[in-house]
């Protein structure tokens, strides 16, 4: 039995990597990696699709990380802020709130209490989308501060829009007494999971995904775009317009969408399924610093849109200070948008003059001091859960499976998913398919 795996991604490659049955990746671009690839260049070095950090409670997931990286990584502990009203405020914004200016501070705990109190007494409704479900866990202070500012940023698209589907295990639950601890300066930690993170010393996140796309040389094919796939009685036939290859399975690690627009004979209650399915891009725009440690911040978060379009700020420099030059720093802003959006369209040099000018305005960096910088644009950076988010991509997988095609990966599956998340998708799938 061949298996063909559709994309040379991180969920691709290690699904190959893992796989004991014979298979071939066929990758669209010149190297693997997707975005988990790094731009090295002019002693920078920067990651696209934004900054990926490592960090799991899943064991095999991280042994394999250390197995890959062979040592070539460094803990560091996250120091992530949350920029707001000029203030950096400690990240969750829940657990900083005694950074806040006292009234802000006041009216977020007095209104996380109540909607407390009334919670116990049956009083607020459960939510039926994220906006409703901010307000009902956080209370109206945080929400309305931090929360929806952020997230409509984050998101491109209305949080009362957004379906409650992707929150499990992605924004927990704080207990009370973190809150009241908070507010009163008392030190507390929330998002404990990533308190501790791991990043490679030299090559970025791309030196995560590199041992196993070199091990794996001999069952790649770079440069084949998919185009078309037919199933012809129980073979799959791919093909890129100028070649076919032929296989006994099919797994996708490609965009959802371009698996259906790539293939024979889907139903057209499944084309127009496809069709509704969201998504936003990123724009990721690099920078390099003729400084030293302009800080000392991993990454903060920025919920205004008078501080700028970007909704994160990454400072690679203090994962490894070898991902810079000697006396340098580096900054990396990224940028959601609509795919072919007016952001999405901006060339490189007005984005860039931009970011530098909101970096300027808000006390990050100065222009002149700006000496390196390059755009990276990603067609495909976040799932957006909307309201039928359930309805369509059932549709979609229920002829998928029908069909025989597996699905394995942050954009094959269509879901919120981490790199920890795609790796343990397909150590299952590797898993199952080897059993006999």
């Amino acid at each position: 039995m061949k298996i063909g795996i559709l994309g040379g991604g991180l969920s691709g490659l290690t699904l190959g990597y893992h796989l004991r049955k014979d298979f071939e990746i066929l990758e669209k671009n010149s190297e693997c990696g997707g975005l988990c690839r790094s731009l090295q260049e002019k002693g920078f070095t920067f990651d696209y699709g934004g900054s990926h950090v490592i960090f799991t409670k899943d064991e095999e997931v991280f042994d394999l990380y250390k197995k890959l990286l062979r040592g070539n990584w460094v803990e560091r502990k996250r120091n992530s802020k949350i920029l707001f009203k000029g203030r950096y405020i400690k990240y969750p914004f829940e657990n900083g709130l005694y950074q806040l200016p006292m009234r802000d501070n006041y009216e977020c705990l007095l209104t996380f209490m109540q909607n407390l109190i009334k919670k116990s007494i049956g009083k607020v409704s459960k939510p039926t989308n994220f906006q409703e479900w901010m307000y009902y866990t956080f209370g109206k202070g945080i929400t309305e501060k931090y929360l929806i500012p952020y997230n409509r940023k984050l998101w491109n698209y209305p949080p009362d829009k957004i379906s409650l589907g992707w929150l499990e295990n992605s924004i927990p639950m704080p207990p009370a007494e973190d809150i009241i601890k908070s507010s009163l300066g008392i030190k507390t930690e929330g998002y404990s999971q990533n308190l501790m993170f791991y990043y490679p010393i030299h090559g970025g996140i791309n030196a995560l995904v590199k041992p196993m796309e070199e091990k794996l040389q001999s069952k790649i094919t770079y440069n084949f775009e998919v185009k078309s796939i037919k199933k012809e009685g129980s073979k799959f036939i791919v093909s890129n317009g100028k070649e076919e290859k032929e296989y006994d399975r099919l797994i996708s690690t490609m965009p959802l969408p371009e698996l259906i627009d790539s293939m024979h004979g889907v139903p057209k209650e499944v084309r127009e399924a496809k069709k509704k399915l969201k998504y936003n891009s990123l724009v990721s725009v690099m920078l390099g610093v003729d400084e030293p440690r302009i800080n000392d911040i991993s990454w903060m978060y920025v919920p205004d849109d008078a501080d700028g379009d970007f909704n994160r700020l990454s400072f690679p420099f203090n994962f490894s200070e070898n991902v810079v030059p000697a006396d340098a720093s580096s900054i990396l802003a990224e940028i959601t948008c609509t795919y072919n959006d007016a952001i999405w369209k901006q060339d490189d040099e007005r984005a860039i003059d931009a970011v530098v000018s909101d970096l300027e305005r808000i006390g990050i960096t100065k222009y002149s001091k700006i000496f390196y910088a390059k755009v990276k644009r990603s067609k495909y950076a976040y799932i957006i859960y909307d309201l039928d988010y359930g309805k369509n991509t059932s549709t979609i997988f229920k002829f998928l499976k029908e069909t025989g095609i597996d699905s394995c990966g942050r954009f094959a599956e269509f879901k919120y998913m981490n790199m920890a998340a795609c790796i343990r998708s397909a150590l299952n799938k590797a898993t199952n398919i080897s059993i006999p």
